[in-house]
């Protein structure tokens, strides 16, 4: 474990701590997001009407996971039924499909403030925002459901029908108290008849939401699931994503978690991108390459001076000297008389009778039949080695 992970490790264990212990002083904050979803238990989320689904459709509710193209893929044989939409964008075959079912006697509940266009031409309806209410009622028209309307005080949708086909029939209005006097404000529940069977549209899919329900007094849903006959239903809920299956889904659910895992992932990536930096490699110690001439050298000397071949020392020395002389000093060697001492003399500087010494002690290393001592070679190692300094 290097230092730089100790370092990193150290500073995300200091910030889970600063936020465990604001998280703890902070109050639950409230989630008023409409999400729809059927495992929130915030206000406007459906888990009660998850919960109370079964009863509300007389124990003849099937619940599906997958969309309606893949579900009548396997079910082509179906009899006439029961859909439920609640608040969800499907692709056009599974619309297709759905308004096949509708054709052949099956009755669609669709709860949803939003449409595409291609189906709102089909059905004949316009759909958009019409009102900017802060809180109006829900209204049947039917006079015996007049005492089953809702009161819509939290974030109302303001949807409705702006146009209706001549035969499409008025459920449901939205109605404003002003001064005591009920106005009108647009029409929000609508039967729309296709081939043998209906659409059921509602615009305003809140009274589905947890706070609705806990908060109405009467019976409004119950009253407007009851325009479906008493049948099977199928509930179309997430599209081919399994109920509940998120494995965290429990983190998400709990604020505190789903922070605290955000934070996690965010120091991981943090890590990554300070440890993925291009690092410089250790640089390798090259060791430079050893001159090996000198200790050649030393080993052909003692060599020569193991053998005793004075002479043979004496004659290579003379010519390694003389071919010094030669290329730096520019002088001819052929014959080593008065005037090559001279111009030794000259060239080096040295005491001429230095160098005569030199050169007889070179003729003598030159000479085959001359016999050379080991004080001769030592002289004239000495005297060349002074001649070239």
């Amino acid at each position: 474990m290097n230092k730089n992970f100790k370092i990193y490790a150290a500073i995300l264990i200091i910030i889970l701590i600063v936020v465990a212990m604001f998280g703890r002083k902070e109050k639950p904050v409230l989630d008023w997001r409409k999400n729809y979803n059927i495992e929130k238990k915030t206000p406007f989320g459906l888990y009660i009407f998850d919960q109370e689904s079964n009863k509300l459709f007389n124990k003849k509710l099937e619940k599906t996971g997958v969309s309606p193209y893949n579900y009548y893929l396997k079910n082509n044989q179906k009899k006439p039924h029961n859909i439920l939409i609640i608040q969800k964008e499907l692709d056009e075959i599974s619309w297709q499909y759905i308004m096949n079912e509708v054709s052949n006697g099956s009755d669609v509940m669709w709860f949803t403030d939003k449409t595409t266009a291609p189906l709102r031409d089909t059905l004949g309806f316009r759909f958009k925002t019409v009102s900017y209410a802060e809180n109006y009622y829900l209204q049947f028209t039917d006079k015996k459901l007049k005492n089953n309307r809702l009161f819509i005080d939290k974030s109302p949708d303001n949807k409705g029908f702006s146009y209706i086909r001549n035969d499409i029939e008025v459920l449901g209005k939205t109605l404003s108290k002003e001064n005591n006097n009920q106005t009108s404000i647009n029409v929000d529940f609508v039967k729309v008849p296709f081939g043998e069977g209906h659409f059921y549209i509602h615009s305003e899919p809140l009274v589905l939401t947890n706070y609705y329900l806990l908060n109405s007094k009467n019976k409004y849903l119950e009253s407007v699931l009851s325009y479906l006959p008493n049948r099977e239903t199928v509930w179309f809920m997430d599209n081919d994503t399994p109920l509940s299956m998120s494995p965290l889904r429990f983190i998400h659910n709990n604020p505190s978690l789903k922070y605290a895992w955000y934070l996690l992932i965010f120091g991981l990536v943090v890590f990554v991108i300070f440890n993925a930096k291009r690092k410089q490699r250790i640089v390798p110690i090259v060791e430079p390459l050893k001159n090996t001439s000198v200790e050649f050298i030393k080993s052909i000397g003692n060599l020569y001076l193991q053998e005793g071949d004075f002479h043979e020392m004496m004659a290579k020395k003379a010519q390694y000297f003389l071919n010094k002389v030669r290329m730096d000093l520019m002088i001819d060697t052929q014959n080593l008389d008065e005037q090559f001492i001279n111009k030794l003399h000259l060239k080096t500087g040295k005491n001429i009778e230095l160098i005569k010494e030199a050169v007889e002690l070179l003729k003598k290393g030159q000479d085959p039949y001359a016999s050379v001592m080991k004080e001769d070679l030592i002289r004239m190692n000495q005297l060349l080695d002074q001649i070239l300094k």
